[in-house]
């Protein structure tokens, strides 16, 4: 492989993102974040959690079963970790980046946050037997930005073309 036929990280190399896409996944970003941390909050203090203790929605039952804890992680803390990454792929700065790995991250990070949020569920509806209102918002937001990225990131780098 000569070094003429390395890509380069060009600017031509990856598209701009309509602006509405840079906006709508920086707030989902947000308030993802905003969800993530009060959710990281209740783990270490669940006297602050704001949600029915019984029934079909227990938040209390999610935020404490043996699922809330991946590896030996809070579920919860991941999920602040999770959205903090992602709000700073988001920015408007990270969407303008001329580097192809900005994108590809942003692209694979909502890739598996997806993934996790579909294991998330399963665990809740078949496996607790209850859902967590903040834990569902969470993984609305999740899946609303999996759908702007993977809407938006594959044709910006040129992986699909309109016919």
């Amino acid at each position: 492989m000569t070094a003429t036929s390395v890509p380069t990280l060009r600017q031509a190399d990856v598209a701009p993102a309509p602006s509405w896409v840079t906006w709508v996944t920086l707030a989902l970003s947000l308030v993802g974040l905003a969800l993530a941390t009060y959710l990281t909050i209740t783990h270490f203090d669940p006297r602050v959690l704001a949600c029915s203790g019984r029934g079909l929605v227990n938040c209390g039952a999610v935020t404490t079963s043996p699922q809330s804890a991946f590896l030996g992680i809070p579920v919860a803390f991941l999920g602040l970790a999770q959205y903090v990454a992602m709000a700073t792929l988001c920015s408007p700065w990270a969407w303008r980046s001329r580097r192809r790995e900005v994108h590809v991250a942003r692209l694979a990070l909502a890739v598996v946050g997806m993934a996790f949020v579909l294991w998330l569920l399963a665990a809740e509806l078949l496996l607790i037997g209850a859902i967590c209102l903040y834990c569902t918002a969470v993984h609305v937001v999740t899946f609303a930005l999996f759908a702007c990225t993977v809407a938006t990131v594959p044709a910006m780098l040129g992986w699909w073309t309109e016919r």
